[in-house]
C-alpha cells in the first residue's frame, strides 16, 4: 500500500511546479501558502488532515523524504522541507529562481 502512495505522490509532485503537503490547522503550513500567495506562485496543496488516507500520506511521505513534519515542500520535482526551508529561500532571493526554473 505505502508503494501506491509513494507513487500516487510522485505522480502529483511531478504534475504540479509547486506542491505543499500541509495541515489546515498547521500555523506553519499557513505561513508557507501565505509566502507563495504574496509571491503570486501557484502552487497544489494537499491538506492531510482533510483527507481520509492524509496520516497514510504523510507517512509515506516520510518514508520519501525522512520529513515527518508538515509543510512538506516540493517545487520542481525538488523536496525543499519545511516552512522554514521555504522561508529561507524566499528571504535568500531562490525562491524565485526555483520556481522560474
Amino acid at each position: 500500500m505505502a508503494q501506491n502512495l509513494i507513487e500516487e505522490i510522485d505522480q502529483q509532485i511531478a504534475a504540479n511546479k509547486v506542491m505543499v503537503y500541509s495541515k489546515s490547522t498547521c500555523p506553519h503550513c499557513n505561513t508557507t501558502k501565505q509566502t507563495l500567495q504574496a509571491k503570486n506562485i501557484a502552487f497544489q496543496v494537499v491538506e492531510l488532515n482533510q483527507v481520509g488516507n492524509g496520516s497514510d500520506i504523510q507517512n509515506a511521505l516520510a518514508q520519501k523524504t525522512g520529513q515527518r513534519t508538515v509543510p512538506n515542500i516540493f517545487i520542481n520535482g525538488e523536496h525543499i522541507g519545511g516552512n522554514s526551508d521555504l522561508q529561507t529561500i524566499a528571504n535568500n532571493g531562490q525562491l524565485d529562481a526555483k520556481v522560474a526554473a
